[in-house]
């Protein structure tokens, strides 16, 4: 499947979009864990500018 994804991220339309991956801190247990988004490339700073909400 993710084969798939990455292929169409690469042709056409898709050339606008990119897979980021972002390492966060879990706040309960201090272990650390990864968010994984496809967001367009405009968008990609506010990505990993954004804060974790809160629990």
């Amino acid at each position: 499947m993710a084969k798939k994804a990455v292929a169409t991220l690469r042709s056409g339309v898709g050339k606008n979009f990119s897979r980021v991956i972002k390492m966060v801190k879990s706040k309960e247990t201090g272990a650390f864990f990864f968010k994984e988004e496809i967001v367009h490339n405009d968008h990609i700073n506010d990505f990993f500018n954004e804060k974790e909400p809160e629990e």
